[in-house]
Parts: C-alpha cells; sequence; structure tokens
C-alpha cells in the first residue's frame, strides 16, 4: 500500500472512492458481458476478443500519455506471457459461457474466484491457509454446484456453459494468483498492456478463419465491450490502491445484480432459483474469507 494511506484517518477518507471505483468496475464489466452476449450471436469468440483488446487499448492512452512508454517496459516478460496466455483462455470460456448460459449464472459461478484464489496461494505463494478458509472454500464450492445445476452434467449446451464457466474460474483465478505475484514490480497497466497485445497477436493470427465484416451496430457493440472492459480494469486497480482489499472486494458482488438486470433487460433471463439460492452460498462464503483475512 502507497505511503499516502500511513495514517489512519487519510486511508479511511478514501474507502469511499474506493468503494465508487469498485461498483463502477463491476458495473462495466456486467455492461461488457452483455455486449459479448450481443455479439455472439453472430460473431465468433474470436473476433469478439481481438476487439475486445484491441478498443481496451484505448482506455490506457491517457496513462500512456501522462507517463510515457516507459511504464509498460518489463523486466519480466515471459511471467506476462505465462499470465496473459492464461487469462485469455479463462476470458474465451467466460464468453463461450455467456453465449450459453444467462448472465447471473455465469457471474455467480465467477464469483468461486476468490476462493479459489484462496485455495491456489498455497501450492503457488507458499501462503498458509486457515482451517476456517478451507472450511469456506468447499462451502462455496458446493454452492457453485448448485448455481450450476444437475444441467452442468450434462451432455447438452447447457452443460457445457457450465463447464465452460467453471473452467474459466479457475484459470482466471490461477491467472489472479500469478498476478499478485508480479504486482511486487509490475504496474497495473503494464499487466493490462501486455495483456491487450497478447490477445491482439494471437486471435489476430487466427482472425481470417473466421471474419465476418461488422455492420454499423456491431462496430458500436465491439467498441462498446472493449472500451468498458479496458476502463472496468483500470477502475479494478484503482479500487484496490484506495482502499485495502477487505473493504471493496465485497462490492464486487454488485457484479450479479447488475448481470440480472441486463440479463432481463436485453435477454428477458429470469435468474433461477438455483442460480440464486447458490449465489448467496457462494457470496456468503467469499465474505468469510474476505472478513477473517489470514486468521
Amino acid at each position: 500500500m502507497s505511503s499516502d494511506f500511513n495514517s489512519p484517518g487519510l486511508a479511511r477518507s478514501h474507502h469511499g472512492a474506493g468503494i465508487a471505483a469498485m461498483l463502477a468496475a463491476t458495473s462495466l464489466f456486467a455492461g461488457m458481458d452483455a455486449m459479448a452476449k450481443l455479439l455472439m450471436a453472430e460473431y465468433s469468440v474470436i473476433q469478439v476478443l481481438f476487439f475486445r483488446a484491441g478498443f481496451g487499448l484505448i482506455a490506457l492512452i491517457p496513462l500512456l500519455w501522462r507517463g510515457g512508454m516507459g511504464v509498460i517496459v518489463t523486466a519480466r516478460p515471459w511471467a506476462h506471457v505465462a499470465r496473459s496466455g492464461i487469462a485469455l483462455v479463462a476470458v474465451s470460456c467466460f464468453f463461450l459461457a455467456i453465449h450459453r448460459l444467462p448472465l447471473a449464472q455465469v457471474t455467480a459461478i465467477g464469483f468461486a474466484a476468490p476462493l479459489l484464489i484462496t485455495a491456489l496461494s498455497v501450492p503457488l505463494l507458499k501462503e498458509r491457509v486457515a482451517l476456517g478458509h478451507w472450511l469456506a472454500v468447499a462451502v462455496g464450492f458446493g454452492g457453485i454446484l448448485i448455481v450450476a445445476g444437475p444441467d452442468a452434467w450434462s451432455g447438452d449446451l447447457l452443460g457445457a456453459g457450465a463447464a465452460l464457466a467453471l473452467a474459466g474460474t479457475f484459470l482466471y483465478a490461477l491467472a489472479m494468483v500469478l498476478m499478485r505475484d508480479m504486482g511486487r514490480t509490475e504496474a497495473a497497466v503494464t499487466t493490462v498492456f501486455w495483456f491487450s497485445i497478447l490477445t491482439i497477436v494471437l486471435t489476430g493470427a487466427a482472425l481470417p478463419l473466421v471474419w465476418r465484416a461488422p455492420d454499423a451496430q456491431a462496430w458500436g457493440l465491439f467498441a462498446a465491450a472493449g472500451i468498458l472492459g479496458g476502463v472496468a480494469q483500470l477502475l479494478m486497480a484503482r479500487a484496490v490502491r484506495l482502499a485495502p482489499a477487505s473493504v471493496v472486494a465485497p462490492f464486487d458482488y454488485f457484479h450479479i445484480i447488475m448481470s440480472a438486470s441486463l440479463g432481463w433487460l436485453l435477454f428477458a433471463e429470469i435468474p433461477s432459483l438455483n442460480t440464486l439460492t447458490g449465489a448467496l452460498v457462494v457470496v456468503g462464503s467469499g465474505l468469510y474469507v474476505l472478513r477473517r483475512g489470514g486468521k
């Protein structure tokens, strides 16, 4: 944490700004998901990811203008390649999942990420995790099974959607654990920049195979998805700089309210009882881990 927050009074004065940044970030991420769902009715996930990354770079322009290109210099290029590659597959899984499932259901499954981060931090970062945390992880996984529902284990598209959401959640958690380790030397803008560049390179190589010329409406949706996602990443990074993660992280759960609202407005999706019940279990488990910290 920055030395600006050495004073408890000053730190608390930034909590409201941090919470506001987190609420804005989760709202923009939900909007990005909705744009991606609309686009994937007509366009390949490769094309959606390519323009998501390309337009997302627009959000970095003010930071690069102010800090210069030196802010993207890194001494750990291969760490960025590994982390970005994993994150790219994770986002691909999520986009494919929201093409098949209601937005709220995929969002609820994604809430398992903090619990998986807790579990993965033991073998990868050698952190110690209390017994209560392990119990919370087990309960949270039970909640995910409730959200996924019995169709998760079937062979149809709904089952494939749940499997993709679960895979995306695991890979996202793995990417975040790697980012936690990289955060000791790498700035958030550096990580976002190299993730975007790697995504553009990899999806761009395959783009000619799936290219479909966008119409004017699709161009607008591609631009919106990219800019919303890019700004949301920066707002989330700002949120954890302004206030402790234990303060702002619970407000990430606002994401499911936005996802359910957009799902209802744009796709006539009504969250199922399984989704609502399982989401409460997962959120409760995640809040326990956040509340207890390292105890």
